[in-house]
């Protein structure tokens, strides 16, 4: 065994547990910091891969950006665990067979003959003159701009989705209506009233 395919088993086999532990995780915090770790690997295997254009996009923007604001908002945010943790066993008839479906597929891919080494030869050398990064631009806007565009539709859903879930109402703080300052009249904002005139 060389030192590509032994780097290769290394990460692979911490970027399984960092994600299995994402999800299993009991604090909200270590979920993120597993996560952190497992964009770790994932760069690792894109070095491995040389796509070194995707694996400094990785660290930089996830690790660099995304994350370390999933964790400072994690902190700050003041989650009651026990309280999400009420309804969990409510949701299992409907979760169980999602789960055992997607267990399904996974097993056809990973039991096809799809990752088999004979497969998935190593890539060749590039040329003298070869640029990943252009490469990549290249086949994301030309062989695949459609997915590329579904994708960023499904991400804008995602993040008004997000912005809808946390727009909570207190009834103990005081805020502005805004549509109800737009549709005032003049005659709302200001009455006369006629008063008669205290004369001795």
């Amino acid at each position: 065994m060389d030192f590509k395919t032994a780097m290769f088993y290394i990460l692979a086999t911490v970027l399984v547990v960092a994600s299995l532990r994402v999800i299993t995780a009991r604090n909200p915090v270590h979920a993120v910091l597993f996560l952190v770790l497992a964009f770790f690997n994932a760069s690792g295997l894109w070095l491995l891969l040389q796509a070194e254009f995707l694996a400094i996009a990785l660290m930089v923007v996830y690790v660099g950006a995304v994350m370390v604001l999933f964790l400072f908002v994690v902190m700050m945010l003041d989650i009651n665990i026990d309280r999400l943790r009420e309804g969990f066993w409510s949701y299992l008839p409907l979760g169980a067979p999602i789960g055992l479906f997607l267990l399904g597929e996974m097993a056809m891919v990973l039991g096809g003959s799809y990752f088999w080494p004979e497969s998935m030869p190593n890539p060749p050398d590039p040329a003298a003159g070869y640029s990943n990064t252009k490469e990549l631009g290249r086949l994301l806007f030309t062989d695949y701009v459609y997915p590329f565009e579904l994708a960023s539709v499904i991400l804008l859903v995602a993040i008004i989705a997000a912005v809808l879930l946390t727009l909570r109402r207190r009834g103990d703080v005081k805020s502005q209506n805004p549509s109800q300052q737009v549709a005032v009249q003049s005659k709302d904002r200001l009455r006369i009233i006629k008063m008669p005139s205290d004369k001795e």
